[in-house]
């Protein structure tokens, strides 16, 4: 990376990344849900959709989008591009098999935030090189959430973040009870979904998981 780049996200903001998925809203909205990790402490917002149209999408991504204003945490759409540009997001994360972060970079300008997903150190270095803000690294641990993902060594984890400038948070499998198993891999932050979502209580586990992940950081 070039080491005049500005990059358009706070590692601190990195901290707690909440992932949505509606696989547990239980007969809430996802706005109420977001709104409950927020208040918990999630630091950073990703809205991701697979089933929704784009108009269902964007008028959700409208809504999450202004909550996340309101509580001044950052707010990316996962993979859709054209859906971050019409709503307004901060940015947008992409995996290695959707837009590269180049083009995406062109699209959005230079003051969106862009997150890549990465695996190995090579695709991190790439990523970086293409503009990337930060990195998600994973799956660390096995998960659910994603009935492809690969599961990355924790010494593969060191390796990225030594390799690059930007942040990167781990992603994948992670609750508040292995969480400091990656203490000292160099990542600023951990990406959750069901550790956060699929609970009874929001806030609470939001809250907890915060403590953790600020324990593994500690």
């Amino acid at each position: 990376m070039s080491g005049d780049r500005k990059n358009n996200v706070d590692r601190k903001a990195l901290l707690l990344y909440a992932v949505t998925d509606r696989t547990w809203l239980r007969g809430q909205t996802l706005k109420s849900q977001v709104e409950a990790a927020l208040k918990g402490g999630a630091t950073f917002i990703q809205l991701r959709e697979k089933e929704l149209d784009e108009e269902a999408f964007l008028e959700e991504a409208l809504e999450i989008g202004k909550l996340c204003r309101e509580y001044g945490v950052p707010f990316v759409i996962n993979d859709n591009v054209d859906i971050a540009e019409k709503a307004g997001a901060d940015g947008v994360h992409v995996g290695q098999h959707d837009m590269e972060a180049g083009d995406v970079r062109r699209r959005l300008g230079p003051d969106k935030i862009i997150g890549v997903s990465a695996q190995t150190v090579e695709q991190a270095l790439r990523a970086q090189e293409h503009g990337a803000d930060y990195l998600g690294v994973g799956a660390v641990f096995p998960t659910g959430s994603k009935a492809d993902a690969t599961e990355v060594e924790h010494e593969t984890l060191r390796r990225i973040c030594d390799a690059v400038d930007i942040p990167v948070i781990a992603i994948g499998g992670i609750t508040r009870d292995n969480v400091l198993e990656l203490r000292g891999t160099g990542i600023c932050g951990i990406a959750v979904i069901s550790a956060i979502f699929a609970k009874q209580d929001i806030e609470a586990a939001a809250a907890d998981l915060k403590e953790q992940t600020e324990k593994m950081l500690g």
